[in-house]
């Protein structure tokens, strides 16, 4: 059985630039990193400790405070940085940025019990997998072609659709 479709009721699917990509990636990856820190406050004890002045096994302090500011404000800057650096720039830093934090977000899972592991594996895994997007639509870049390279130069690349 053959379904015919019609022209009109097809959607328009136009492809979705690189630098959009990797701005919805980077806020996907920076709502899913704060949310699950602040589900991490419903585990027993967690908050206790806090207001003991202990996180994880580190002191309250402000420079543990300093770098889980950067920890979650790296990337909220890279959804800007994506969409306004220049595309060689932004490649390069997007893999930079990517690619730390895998290791980084991986580092989530110390000192997790079985109890919680289907939580950390969940969170974490949907973490590198954004990170891994991130990682294939930067280095998959497309280049521009020496064609279209001259005729945006001159002006033409309207011109060059038809």
């Amino acid at each position: 059985m053959t379904l015919s479709t019609n022209a009109a009721n097809q959607l328009d699917n136009p492809p979705v630039p690189v630098r959009a990509k990797l701005a919805a990636a980077w806020t996907s990856f920076m709502f899913l990193y704060v949310y699950v820190d602040i589900l991490n406050f419903y585990k027993p004890g967690v908050v206790d400790g806090i207001l003991n002045g202990l996180v994880w096994r580190f002191d309250v302090s402000s420079t543990l405070l300093t770098v889980m500011l950067a920890s979650v404000a790296i990337p909220a800057v890279m959804v800007m940085l994506s969409i306004t650096l220049p595309a060689r720039v932004s490649r390069v830093v997007n893999l930079i940025v990517a690619s730390l934090y895998i290791p980084y977000t991986l580092f989530n899972a110390a000192g997790a019990t079985w109890e919680w592991a289907f939580f950390y594996g969940l969170s974490i895994g949907i973490e590198v997998l954004l990170l891994a997007f991130i990682l294939r639509s930067a280095w998959t870049w497309p280049r521009v072609s020496a064609v279209h390279a001259g005729a945006a130069a001159t002006g033409q690349r309207e011109e060059l659709r038809r």
